[in-house]
């Protein structure tokens, strides 16, 4: 799975990163690479939990497991 981080610096200097593709998956950090850490788990965490109910309904091969994430900055 391919999976695209956006980011924007806040006129506050804050850093506001988003993945594309998951509604309300953003973070904010005081650096670029402190946010992308942030969002990436959140993201996980994400797709952790709709693997996990998924599996509650269905086969593990039907589900869509994932086996690799891979990040765009």
């Amino acid at each position: 799975m391919n999976f695209t981080i956006e980011i924007e610096q806040e006129d506050d200097g804050r850093f506001l990163a988003e993945v594309i593709g998951f509604p309300g998956v953003l973070a904010y950090g005081n650096t670029r690479e402190e946010v992308v850490a942030k969002v990436q788990a959140l993201a996980l965490r994400v797709l952790e939990e709709t693997n996990r109910q998924g599996a509650e309904s269905a086969e593990k091969e039907e589900c869509g497991y994932f086996s690799s994430v891979k990040w765009s900055v």
